[in-house]
């Protein structure tokens, strides 16, 4: 498409995660599962739209910036983070509307903007913040991951897991994972 200006689309949308995670989407930025993008067959690259979940009412923007999805007759690919906002993860699709957002058309405020992340850990060496990712997916905290950062000039992992749309979902995770943790988890806020 040459314009997104006006595009209004019901369908399915679908997610995808690990897989692709770190690789090169169509648009040349590397894929990052835990950020808010998407992927369509022909939107101008980059389109932000907003991405309604018919079941809920759920609601997030996404910036499209890969091709897809390529299976049946889905409109939209979501990235994990996306999906997770919207509750596609679990059952892996569902029924959206998507909108092209309007430059300079203010987005509605109900469209979450904040993300909730629960810190599980901070380690400098990365082999032991892999090992905490390992026994927190077992466990079923299949989000964990590692995120790097570097403090005071020494790099630092920390483990994290997430996201979640609110804090109160976040807290509720996070009072299950004493039994798990030697660190108190702590609530992040991006």
């Amino acid at each position: 498409m040459r314009s997104a200006v006006g595009y209004r689309e019901k369908g399915t949308a679908s997610w995808y995660g690990k897989k692709f995670h770190g690789r090169r989407t169509s648009s040349g930025e590397t894929y990052n599962m835990y950020d808010m993008t998407a992927a369509h067959k022909t939107l101008p690259l980059p389109t932000y739209v907003m991405v309604t979940n018919l079941n809920n009412n759920r609601k997030v923007i996404v910036k499209v910036n890969d091709r897809g999805p390529f299976i049946g007759k889905r409109i939209i690919d979501l990235s994990y983070a996306a999906a997770s906002e919207l509750d596609l993860v679990r059952p892996g699709t569902g029924p959206v509307l998507v909108e092209a957002i309007t430059p300079g058309k203010k987005p509605p405020s109900s469209v979450p903007v904040q993300k909730y992340f629960i810190s599980a850990g901070v380690f400098r060496s990365k082999d032991n913040a892999y090992k905490l990712t390992v026994v927190l997916t077992e466990a079923g905290f299949s989000t964990s991951h590692i995120r790097g950062k570097i403090v005071s000039g020494t790099e630092l992992h920390q483990v994290l897991i997430g996201p979640y749309g609110s804090e109160s979902d976040a807290m509720k995770i996070k009072s299950t994972l004493s039994d798990l943790l030697t660190e108190v988890p702590v609530i992040v806020r991006e």
